[in-house]
């Protein structure tokens, strides 16, 4: 006889968890006990946003699913920004949430919600446990389901009397991994069309790589001469000093790589969903009907002609995929090779940073700084806005398993990503980049960063407003300027307060010295960069947006 508190994470031990996100809550009291006598590690969060966030980077980097606990109502309701963001981007992650005895129930109980309906259009697959007896095998079906096809987010709901009851139940056994390969038919059929393209074009984007598929996809590449583009914040899955590669294709795309997708003739699409952002609003390949021959390549069936008609559709994971591909050789000498270096000619251009700028500090120096002096294997973590672009375009990623962003636009990811992936690796360095209002959405976490002597560096650019938000708002509204200034407080002060190390930098010069601090701290550390708001993108000043709106 066990309660059902010792069954759910007996479940988790059987499904390979070795570490939780959480933030206690009476309503799972029973599971909490259970976890002083496991081998799992428990880190506790400050919010449960956060700590779902800090599940879904685990689960980001990992492909295996991240785990978060949070009580009921409110608990439940923080925590749903970080389940958004898992659906979105297709990463495995289980939320577990305390719910009402069953004796409360329907009857608006405190903090009381019916998840079914909360988390129906955000999460994969939602579900109540109301047997105790019953808990291997729905915890078992949860990392199936956020594993499988497309990945995504499960919540299971915990009454809070059956995780206290007692029960027979079945040994938990670990999920069985679903994998999807291609057929011959379709391999051939993708064969025929390359080697009868003038154009091609190939497009990375997705979840369920790993290293060992990425490296095949570099062969792949170069064994056909293809260039290569990776989707929206999904960087890592190419290196981007490779000569094959040409660029990402997201928000504020290079003109010259957006033209030669237009102009391709055939599109292999691998893994992505090529959504809104990465897409161009559907510009770059056209809804329903792309001007090119689209092959995509989607581990889950349902994505394959969900919102483009495929010339091929290959029902495959981009692991399988490239592992068959991989054997297959093109005809002759490929004829497009001059264009693929071209393409990598144009993206070394368009990623290298400016050198000025307006106000006292200028980024460009500062993203030099960090190419030359990060390691290759340093993990980039950021969440949205115009501060993000520096990353993104500048920052050149060589390794897979490097980079944490939600490609849902989800402010206040950063920080708390940071945290998971430094638990994760210890041994490497974790740069977390975030704007002022960024940061402010989750920056207790740096709390937690803390708490386990975890030395993440957070990069908070400052410039004093909704950068995002204020360029669109000059762009469409010029000089009618409404709730997007910001009065913060002195970072690196904050940074103090927490138990960490705090820098500022109000001069380019100050950012090299005050970040070799940061990082020979040994402590979590905020170096705040007070960035001159005329500085909104790389390339154009507030003045410049307002003055051509």
């Amino acid at each position: 006889m066990k309660t059902g508190g010792q069954l759910i994470v007996e479940a988790l031990e059987a499904n390979g968890t070795d570490r939780i996100f959480c933030v206690p809550g009476e309503s799972y009291l029973a599971v909490l006990d259970a976890l002083h006598d496991s081998s799992i590690r428990t880190i506790v969060c400050r919010q449960e946003g956060g700590a779902a966030m800090m599940a879904d980077c685990q689960g980001r980097l990992t492909g295996k699913p991240g785990i978060c606990f949070v009580t009921r109502g409110p608990g439940a309701t923080n925590a749903s920004a970080g389940i958004h963001i898992a659906m979105q981007d297709s990463v495995p992650l289980v939320l577990f949430i305390g719910q009402v005895a069953g004796h409360a129930k329907e009857r608006e109980a405190f903090q009381e919600v019916d998840y079914k309906k909360f988390f129906g259009d955000i999460a994969k697959w939602v579900v109540e446990i109301d047997d105790a007896s019953r808990i291997p095998e729905f915890v078992t079906r949860a990392f199936a389901v956020a594993t499988s096809g497309r990945p995504g987010p499960v919540v299971i709901s915990l009454p809070e009397d059956m995780l206290t009851s007692e029960v027979e139940a079945p040994e938990a056994l670990p999920h069985t991994p679903v994998e999807t390969y291609p057929g011959g038919v379709e391999l051939d059929a993708l064969e025929m069309l390359l080697n009868g393209a003038k154009r091609p074009f190939v497009i990375l984007g997705g979840t369920r790589w790993d290293e060992e598929a990425v490296a095949r996809m570099r062969t792949i590449s170069q064994t056909w001469s293809l260039p290569v583009g990776c989707s929206f914040r999904r960087q890592m899955l190419f290196d981007h000093l490779h000569p094959n590669y040409a660029g990402d294709v997201g928000i504020g795309i290079n003109p010259k790589l957006a033209a030669q997708i237009k102009a391709a003739d055939v599109v292999l699409l691998i893994g992505g969903r090529m959504g809104e952002m990465p897409s161009s609003d559907y510009t770059l390949l056209k809804s329903p009907y792309p001007d090119q021959a689209l092959v995509h390549v989607h581990a889950d069936a349902g994505e394959l002609g969900r919102v483009y008609r495929p010339t091929l559709a290959i029902n495959a994971s981009p692991a399988a995929f490239v592992e068959a591909f991989a054997k297959r050789k093109p005809a002759g000498t490929p004829s497009w090779a001059a264009e693929t270096a071209k393409a990598h000619s144009a993206y070394l251009e368009w990623s290298t940073p400016p050198q000025t700028g307006p106000g006292a500090v200028q980024m460009g120096p500062i993203m030099t700084y960090l190419e030359q002096e990060l390691p290759h294997d340093s993990i980039f973590a950021n969440g949205a806005g115009n501060y993000a672009t520096w990353v993104h375009r500048f920052h050149r990623f060589r390794r897979f398993g490097t980079q944490a962003a939600p490609t849902s636009g989800s402010m206040g990811y950063g920080t708390p990503a940071a945290v998971a992936a430094k638990a994760l690796y210890p041994d490497r360095t974790v740069v977390a980049f975030a704007g002022d209002g960024c940061f402010l959405m989750n920056g207790q976490e740096f709390a937690t960063a803390v708490q386990y002597d975890l030395p993440i560096i957070v990069i908070v650019v400052n410039n004093g407003i909704y950068g995002t938000i204020r360029m669109h708002q000059e762009r469409e509204y010029p000089g009618r300027v409404v709730a997007t200034d910001l009065r913060n407080p002195d970072f690196a002060s904050l940074a103090r307060a927490y138990g960490g190390h705090g820098e500022t930098v109000e001069r380019t010069a100050d950012f090299a010295p005050a970040f070799e601090r940061a990082r020979a701290s040994g402590k979590p550390a905020i170096v705040e960069i007070r960035l001159d708001p005329e500085a909104i993108t790389p390339t154009r000043t507030m003045t410049q947006i307002r003055d051509k709106a």
